[in-house]
């Protein structure tokens, strides 16, 4: 049974171009345009933390890249969910969230096939060095070939860090590439979870010293920041390479400077660092052994389409009263104030 109340819900400000258009050919908002108990907006204005007055009036927002705090929710009688346009939270209060009776939610398995697809293809783009062979014949310097040649993945160890989604996925993709058996660090694994995906359980130091590729995929938290520092750095082979697309902080940036500075690493592929945006030359781009990326290495039209109807279900889902997708605190469900207000805001009975 339908009402005739509504359930709003905007979108981020930086998902918007300064002419007001959209920067993306589809984010997930002809989903909820579909459904008629949404009323779909978004913000007018861009800022690096979202106000308290941009979420009066609203129910839901999906947040591409702006800060949530306390400050943020402080008005929140009317507000359920703060939907994450991707699986990153470090930019969010998850304990503000809760003491305001706000969910906050991830599109978990959206993100997998394009990050880890794009991981793959800076692996072999590092052991292929691609770049300084593409600079070859755009100077002019044939006959330099013999002085870049590659190494193929094949017999190669990878590394994962962290064994969610992106993990199990990035080692599905590569079961075709007559690879060694990829090696996992993540505490919260248990051995037969990692064979059953694969992989080889062990611990930090010993992926170190034994990867070829040591691939980032856990998310930034208290326990994860430094979590590669300069002695686990020192453990790696000098012919390995380092790729994160997880987030900035996990990796020392100093320490990995030096270590790339010094070549006591191979190379390494960086999509992310600890302080976004970077408007000015990084310093990792005077060292030729590294590829980099704004933190998009893996947008792509597809993830961005399959992110944003997740999110953009999840936000149905709390509309019809049915628990969405994807959850970080899901003890917000326990809460009275917030099943009182949800009970209050659902827009669909069925």
């Amino acid at each position: 049974m339908k009402t005739n109340r509504k359930f709003r819900v905007a979108f981020s400000a930086d998902f918007f171009g300064s002419d007001g258009q959209p920067r993306y050919r589809d984010y997930g908002r002809g989903v909820l345009e579909e459904c008629a108990a949404i009323e779909v907006s978004h913000f007018a204005e861009h800022g690096p933390e979202i106000l308290p007055e941009q979420i009066a009036g609203l129910h839901g927002v999906i947040s591409l890249t702006p800060r949530v705090t306390s400050a943020t929710l402080s008005k929140s009688e009317d507000f359920l969910c703060i939907g994450r346009f991707g699986v990153g939270y470090d930019m969010v209060d998850v304990a503000a969230c809760t003491a305001a009776n706000v969910l906050l939610t991830i599109t978990r398995g959206a993100v997998d096939w394009s990050v880890a697809e794009a991981i793959v293809g800076w692996m072999i783009a590092l052991s292929h060095h691609v770049r300084a062979k593409d600079r070859l014949l755009r100077e002019g310097r044939w006959h330099e070939r013999t002085s870049f040649m590659g190494s193929e993945v094949r017999d190669r160890t990878l590394g994962v860090i962290g064994f969610g989604g992106i993990g199990r996925t990035l080692v599905q993709l590569l079961s075709g590439l007559r690879m060694k058996k990829p090696l996992v660090f993540d505490p919260f694994l248990e051995e037969s979870a990692a064979a059953a995906g694969g992989a080889r359980k062990v611990e930090l130091n010993e992926l170190m010293a034994e990867a070829d590729f040591v691939s980032i995929n856990c998310p930034l938290n208290e326990e994860t920041r430094d979590l590669v520092g300069a002695k686990q750095l020192a453990l790696m082979k000098p012919t390995a390479w380092l790729i994160n697309t997880a987030r900035g902080g996990i990796v020392n940036e100093d320490a990995l400077y030096e270590a790339l500075r010094a070549g006591r690493i191979a190379g390494a592929a960086l999509d992310c660092f600890d302080n976004e945006p970077i408007t000015a030359p990084s310093r990792f781009g005077s060292l030729e052994n590294v590829l980099l990326a704004p933190h998009s290495i893996a947008w792509t039209h597809e993830i961005f389409r399959d992110i944003g109807a997740v999110a953009s279900g999840s936000m149905i889902d709390l509309a019809r009263g049915r628990r969405p997708h994807g959850v970080i605190n899901p003890e917000v469900f326990e809460q009275p104030a917030f099943q009182k207000k949800w009970e209050r805001l659902k827009v669909i009975s069925e």
